[in-house]
């Protein structure tokens, strides 16, 4: 209801993104931000930005505008831990070896989101995902739920720079 009173238009984000084996879904999000025009994908939106609604700041924030994603994990399109679903048109961008990501669901969470998220490059946040999907058990996708949960409570720059992954 807050979203809806504090600016004009639906209650949910919905985007195409890519999965597993490249299928291609709609994900879901609170939507956060005003219907101004903006190159999607071309830089990314941190903060109080431009076309950031006033409450939107605090869902992304705490990262409350995921939530609607656990309708995605039900679907099956997503789980819980691995790489971020991407935009279709970054697929042009990427190398085949980047596209290794695709191997997995991708996660509400993962690697490069508990290692700098928006603060590191798109080649960087591949490295994290490939590097996941070469080390992927239940170890280690509960330690990146764990520290997920201190990024929101405590905030991303608290975590930046500290890697975390069990390489056996």
């Amino acid at each position: 209801m807050i979203i809806l009173a504090d600016t004009r238009g639906p209650l949910f984000f919905r985007q195409e993104r890519v999965g597993k084996g490249l299928t291609f879904f709609k994900v879901y999000k609170f939507r956060t931000m005003t219907h101004e025009k903006r190159t999607v994908g071309s830089k990314p939106i941190i903060g109080k930005a431009d076309g950031v609604t006033k409450v939107g700041y605090y869902l992304r924030r705490y990262k409350i505008d995921e939530l609607p994603q656990l309708f995605n994990v039900l679907f099956g399109d997503m789980s819980l831990v691995g790489p971020r679903p991407s935009i279709p048109d970054q697929l042009l961008q990427m190398t085949e070896e980047e596209k290794q990501r695709y191997s997995v669901r991708p996660g509400l969470t993962g690697l490069a989101q508990i290692n700098g998220n928006i603060h590191l490059s798109w080649k960087e946040r591949f490295v994290y995902d490939l590097k996941y999907v070469d080390h992927v058990n239940f170890w280690n996708d509960l330690k990146i739920i764990f520290r997920t949960v201190f990024i929101v409570i405590l905030g991303e720059q608290k975590f930046l720079n500290k890697p975390l992954m069990d390489e056996k």
